[in-house]
């Protein structure tokens, strides 16, 4: 809370001036009287009063606009209460701007050393401030770049059109440096202050070469267990365990792990081959046919025990990969199938949203807790394990949804409430869709 302001006429240098000023006036007035001459006394005091407060303003200029740090000059009356009350404020202000300084040097000392690549950008996107990793990753120049547009010093169309959309939440991931096209980056927009931008460059290369080092595991052992499984399954299959009724559950059950076993590796595979999959199918992907498989494959799933309904209110196709899109929302229809208790609903949408379209399966079944739903798509995560397996899950089908779904710029999107049910719905943007061809059966 700031101090008081003293009263002007409690100060002590004001009440030294008045008193002096007074004194004058009253020595002219008393020699004005003696000579008969009392105007001409009191005009010559207040004359000499001004002369002497004019003399006391010059120096006060004077040390004003000598820019020094030593202290106001005394003897000024009220001025140099005055000049006291600059100087004061002078040091504190110093004093602030030093610690600004020295706080402002440490955080660029700071940004300096870091190992990502930090890029102050104007409004304009001009170069404003950058360190060294980023210096080197997108080979900026401290001597020459400073003030230049972003824009005319990188060549990257990706990274152009990237920048252009200034997508704050979107990172960029996996582009090739201007300088050493070995080298990965990912990039990423943080807005700060009025229009202000901080671009923030990262070296993924080591990251991605290993990410690439676990797909490629992955995908070997995977497809080395395949064969190993088929014969395993085989042997089971010749088993003959009616003679003996205690190896009868045994057998059974063997049999039922190596095709859960199965579809675990069928699915990895199916992974591995998303993985490196880089583009979609661009084929007319009939949606009346694959409502109408998808509706007969869950009534063989449910074996007639659930309610299953198809409600299309869109003649939109779909372009893009039929195969793939089959397995996306297969798994999604196979979900609502395990997971939804005898007696259930299931219903299969397909409808318009805007310029898009909409696939969506929503069930009756358990739900899923609030604190589950942002790691449900993870590879082999479960909300329940023992029901999972029980019900035959791999704990990756939404993991293929996901890949998939990416791979049509689409998104997924779960909705559900506990003992209320789920939705699961695939949204596909505008260049995904197209008109029905007119003449193709419905």
């Amino acid at each position: 809370m700031p101090a008081p302001v003293p009263s002007i006429l409690h100060s002590h240098a004001w009440q030294v001036s008045i008193g002096r000023l007074l004194l004058l006036v009253a020595a002219a007035a008393g020699v004005g009287y003696v000579s008969g001459h009392l105007q001409p006394a009191l005009i010559a005091a207040l004359g000499l009063y001004a002369l002497w407060s004019l003399y006391t303003l010059l120096r006060m200029q004077r040390w004003l606009l000598a820019r020094t740090r030593l202290p106001p000059p005394s003897g000024m009356g009220v001025w140099s209460e005055v000049a006291e009350f600059v100087f004061r404020r002078h040091q504190a202000s110093r004093q602030r701007q030093r610690r600004l300084v020295r706080l402002l040097r440490a955080y660029r000392e700071a940004a300096a050393v870091l190992p990502d690549g930090v890029v102050v950008l104007s409004p304009m996107r001009q170069l404003v401030w950058f360190n060294e990793a980023a210096a080197r990753l997108l080979g900026l120049d401290p001597r020459r770049h400073r003030g230049v547009i972003l824009d005319r010093l990188l060549r990257n169309a990706q990274i152009l059109a990237w920048l252009g959309a200034a997508r704050a939440h979107d990172p960029l991931i996996d582009v090739p440096s201007p300088v050493l096209p070995e080298l990965r980056m990912s990039l990423r927009l943080i807005p700060y202050a009025h229009d202000q931008w901080l671009l923030v460059v990262r070296d993924v290369s080591t990251l991605l070469r290993l990410e690439q080092v676990r797909r490629d595991f992955v995908a070997n052992v995977s497809h080395e267990l395949r064969t190993p499984l088929t014969v395993l399954h085989g042997y089971l299959d010749l088993i003959e365990a009616d003679d003996d009724p205690e190896l009868d559950g045994m057998v059974r059950e063997m049999r039922k792990q190596s095709l859960r076993m199965t579809r675990i590796v069928e699915d990895l595979l199916t992974l591995s081959r998303l993985d490196h999959q880089r583009e979609s199918g661009d084929e007319t992907v009939s949606m009346a046919a694959m409502l109408a498989g998808l509706r007969r494959d869950a009534e063989a799933l449910s074996q007639q025990q659930h309610e299953i309904r198809v409600e299309a209110s869109s003649a939109r196709d779909l372009r893009g990969s039929e195969k793939d899109l089959h397995s996306a929302f297969g798994n999604l229809v196979a979900n609502a199938v395990r997971y939804t208790p005898p007696g259930g609903r299931i219903v299969l949408r397909w409808f318009d949203e805007g310029d898009g379209s909409c696939f969506a399966v929503q069930d009756s079944g358990h739900g899923i807790p609030a604190e589950h739903l942002p790691r449900i798509s993870e590879r082999f995560y479960r909300v329940s394990t023992s029901r999972s397996r029980e019900k035959g899950g791999t704990g990756l089908g939404l993991s293929i949804v996901k890949h998939v779904l990416g791979l049509h710029q689409a998104r997924l999107q779960i909705e559900s409430e506990v003992g209320v049910g789920s939705t699961f719905s695939a949204h596909f943007p505008p260049e995904r869709v197209q008109e029905h061809a007119a003449g193709t059966a419905p």
